[in-house]
């Protein structure tokens, strides 16, 4: 189960934090009382990365390429009240 800590109590005890890291526990980082970051073991959620990684790709790999001509930076960056 993950502990929520807040930014600066992490700050402040972030060697702490790393050992019990290291011993298996997760903290979810917040400011202001919301969730800004996850602190959590190397390797636990590897593989949901990595599968997310191939649907993305697999997707990807299956849409066919939209030709919509060059453009240049300007018209790319163009403003629409403009």
């Amino acid at each position: 189960m993950e502990q929520a800590i807040s930014a600066a109590d992490a700050n402040r005890n972030f060697s702490a934090i790393l050992r019990a890291v290291r011993d298996g526990n997760s903290y979810v980082v917040t400011s202001h009382g919301k969730p800004v970051a996850r602190i959590l073991p190397t390797g636990r959620h590897e593989t949901i990365g990595s599968a997310a990684r191939s649907l993305l790709l697999d997707r990807l790999a299956g849409q066919s390429v939209v030709d919509v001509g060059r453009w240049s930076r300007d018209e790319l960056y163009e403003d629409e009240q403009g």
